[in-house]
């Protein structure tokens, strides 16, 4: 029987940019579906969309599935001058597979349509009403924005809508009924979850919705996702009606860790975050929060990423902490050579929340989007720390990294942010990759790995080792 791979986080190949990721199992594969970014994009979402899947028993082993629907097939869209948004997916009651999106510079709702989950998707139509108004352009309709669908009993509930601070015009997070056409509006868009403008006094404060609508149903219970105010959350609310009287119900991840006090500070950013975008799926007996990270140091070069999440007794759901293990189902192995890029932790002594700037580190790769490279974490000056977690060690008496650049210090190995230095690795000038090693003793058991920089110029790290490269 072949060995399972190991998952890490991002749980795609490092030089793919897939963030927005809306996850179903469809038989027995997971398929992952989200907007195209490109690697060192000057905006969001400028590719076409494509879809990737993985067996359900084998959460490391990606398939590229190809371009499942260009930018050009939207008849709005035929010099291709528009960028293909957040979409999402539902199986209609033909059994055939829906994918609705919209388009960056329209508020109305596009939708596609295969045989398959992983096909070449056609154009079907736009969501309207019965006069063949498009939805949208209703005097009473807010703008259309990030769809997320969810089909039942011949329905379709159609969650939309984009709210950000200072614009009253736009009310929350909105649900259209559709017919069995998938097109059809049964009844006009309701609000669900308030914008920022419209929180006080819901429970919402501090977390009102944004954008990114997303919908579970688990048992009789509905579970609205969303991206908050502040950005980097993806956040929660439950109700057993789809229409309406949803009540929050807290924070799933913080793309920087926000709020995750057990081995930090809860306001302490471990990451640099932006905005984020996902949803939930049980993948056999487990259920896991996708979610992106971001990269480049850009909001334009995002990646996904997946955490394990816990469903209490009340259905309640803690946040999840951002891991470098992601999918695998436990720890990583605590031997070998691993990719810097997997860092799920970056940091300097200055404090940031959100991503962008010359003094911070930041993950990269070589040449161009599209380029099967590797990628590594680059711009790592004193003070920067970036981690790994987590690993099953036993044994661990060395450990080796692989870095270049125009540098004279060295990095402080610990398995806590804030832990005692347990050894450090010297490192100086070079211009292309080299190994340095050190010996160190890492306790057994499951442990972080962090390495913290201490030194003059400007560091890139490619890679490192737990005892011996492999």
């Amino acid at each position: 029987m072949e060995k399972r791979k190991q998952a890490f986080n991002p749980y795609l190949p490092s030089w793919e940019y897939i963030p927005d990721g809306e996850p179903y199992v469809f038989g027995d594969r997971i398929y992952i579906y989200g907007s195209h970014d490109y690697y060192n994009g000057y905006v969001f979402c400028l590719g076409d969309y494509v879809c990737w899947s993985a067996p359900i028993d084998d959460l490391g082993s990606w398939r590229y599935e190809g371009v499942i629907y260009r930018k050009v097939q939207d008849p709005l869209n035929q010099g291709g001058k528009m960028c293909l948004y957040a979409p999402d997916v539902t199986v209609g009651p033909d059994g055939r597979y829906y994918l609705y999106y919209v388009l960056d510079k329209v508020s109305v709702v596009s939708v596609a349509v295969c045989d398959t989950p992983a096909g070449k998707y056609e154009f079907y139509g736009y969501v309207q009403y019965p006069d063949h108004t498009k939805l949208g352009e209703k005097e009473w309709d807010e703008p259309q924005f990030d769809p997320g669908v969810i089909t039942e009993g011949g329905k379709t509930y159609l969650y939309t809508g984009f709210c950000p601070k200072g614009d009253k015009s736009r009310s929350g997070a909105m649900v259209t009924v559709l017919d069995a056409d998938m097109l059809t509006v049964l009844q006009k868009p309701e609000i669900v979850v308030p914008g920022y403008e419209y929180s006080k006094g819901t429970g919402y404060e501090g977390h009102a919705f944004f954008e990114a609508p997303s919908i579970r149903k688990i048992d009789d219970v509905y579970y609205f996702i969303y991206s908050s105010e502040v950005m980097h959350e993806l956040c929660y609310a439950t109700s057993k009606e789809p229409t309406g009287n949803f009540v929050y119900g807290g924070v799933l991840v913080s793309n920087c860790d926000m709020h995750i006090d057990t081995y930090k500070p809860a306001q302490m950013p471990a990451a640099y975050g932006a905005n984020n975008h996902g949803s939930i799926v049980k993948v056999k007996d487990a259920w896991y929060i996708f979610y992106h990270r971001h990269t480049n140091g850009t909001w334009y070069s995002r990646q996904g990423c997946a955490e394990r999440i816990h469903l209490r007794v009340d259905g309640s759901i803690p946040q999840a902490e951002i891991t470098s293990c992601g999918l695998n189902q436990g720890a990583l192995h605590g031997e070998g050579e691993y990719p810097a890029y997997i860092a799920c932790h970056l940091f300097t002594e200055q404090e940031s929340v959100y991503v962008g700037g010359d003094a911070y580190p930041k993950i990269v790769q070589d040449g161009r989007d599209g380029d099967e490279e590797a990628g590594y974490v680059t711009n790592i000056k004193d003070s920067a720390t970036i981690g790994f977690k987590y690993f099953a060690c036993r044994n661990v008496r060395r450990i080796g990294i692989a870095t270049r650049g125009y540098m004279k210090g060295a990095f402080q190995i610990k398995t806590k942010w804030d832990g005692p230095v347990l050894g450090e690795i010297p490192v100086h000038n070079t211009n292309v990759w080299e190994w340095y090693w050190t010996d160190v003793v890492i306790p057994d058991g499951n442990n972080s790995i962090y390495f913290t920089y201490r030194g003059d110029g400007n560091v890139s790290l490619q890679a490192f080792a737990l005892n011996d490269r492999t």
